[in-house]
């Protein structure tokens, strides 16, 4: 069985997502026997490509190197995809804003069904992934000849990204459908770790009351840690915090070595993009929240007394 990647990147450099990827697309072709390739759509990536020619376990980047695929529009990279799908039985994405825009479109094009957001591969064609806000785990078997995937990747390790010395090959795609258009984007720029590749997380909820309480409580306390800053989907929704600051099923899942949710009763919603992490610490005066459900060291208090004391002992 081969398997296509869709890598994730910049233009200039390789994301981890695509590490996660990859051992997800092994463990896949291994199940029938075959190859994992990756395909690098972009334009001026050769940097990208040769970051992907050393992942350990890939035997071919295919690069499509055009200004159509420069911004990763979905109506452009998807008809490449779907062309490329006569010599693979999966294409396998990670479950990011690129691949969930990408591969439903390379799903329909293709005529199958999606297999979304898997934490395991249990056979050639049978798939575990989460339901219910991940209060349950399906077992999923598709019948498609081609399988369209995409993967969650706190579930999968990190390929090794050296000791690969794959071929790389040029294509040339359909070029721009015509369909739309980049015009811009606007970028949080932060000093801080990127939230879904963090090894440390300091996450605000509600119980902030306020955008400076997030400025003045939880930054001190991410910034003893290096951490990242996260946030409850109720804390973005009141306007304290940017919307790529959520953490949950409707934001970024993450799974860091330690996450600290301050202020977080731990809604389902929440938990479902948090609950893998390796370490979890709540701080809550509401000794039932649910967050301390899953925690693995709680402390009941005031978060305006507990965390400026617990930043200023670290």
């Amino acid at each position: 069985m081969s398997v296509l990647v869709l890598s994730e990147h910049d233009n200039a450099s390789l994301k981890d997502a695509t590490l996660n990827a990859v051992t997800a697309a092994r463990a896949l072709a291994e199940k029938a026997g075959g190859d994992v390739h990756i395909l690098v759509a972009g334009k001026g990536c050769a940097a990208v490509s040769d970051a992907a020619a050393k992942i350990e376990g890939v035997a071919k980047v295919i690069v499509a190197d055009d200004a159509a695929y420069e911004a990763a529009l979905a109506e452009n990279v998807a008809p490449l995809i779907a062309g490329l799908m006569a010599g693979y039985d999966a294409v396998i994405a990670p479950a990011t804003t690129r691949g969930k825009n990408i591969m439903p479109r390379v799903a329909a094009a293709l005529d199958v069904a999606q297999i979304s957001e898997i934490l395991s591969v249990e056979g050639a064609d049978t798939f575990t992934r989460p339901i219910y806000a991940g209060n349950a785990i399906a077992t999923v078997q598709s019948s498609d000849a081609k399988k369209v995937i995409t993967v969650r990747g706190t579930a999968f390790a990190k390929a090794a990204a050296t000791g690969g010395s794959a071929a790389i090959e040029a294509v040339s795609g359909g070029g721009d459908a015509g369909l739309s258009t980049f015009k811009g984007a606007e970028l949080t720029v932060s000093a801080r770790p990127e939230l879904t590749g963090a090894k440390i997380i300091v996450s605000g909820g509600r119980a902030l009351g306020s955008g400076q309480a997030f400025h003045d409580v939880i930054e001190p306390l991410a910034d003893k840690f290096g951490a990242a800053v996260g946030a409850s989907r109720a804390a973005v929704d009141a306007g304290y915090v940017p919307n790529d600051y959520q953490v949950g099923q409707t934001g970024k899942i993450v799974a860091p070595e330690l996450y600290v949710a301050v202020g977080i009763s731990g809604a389902i919603q929440h938990l479902a993009g948090m609950k893998d992490s390796k370490i979890i610490v709540a701080i809550n005066k509401d000794e039932e929240a649910p967050i301390f459900q899953v925690a693995d060291f709680g402390l009941v208090g005031d978060l305006f007394t507990v965390v400026p004391e617990l930043t200023s002992k670290l």
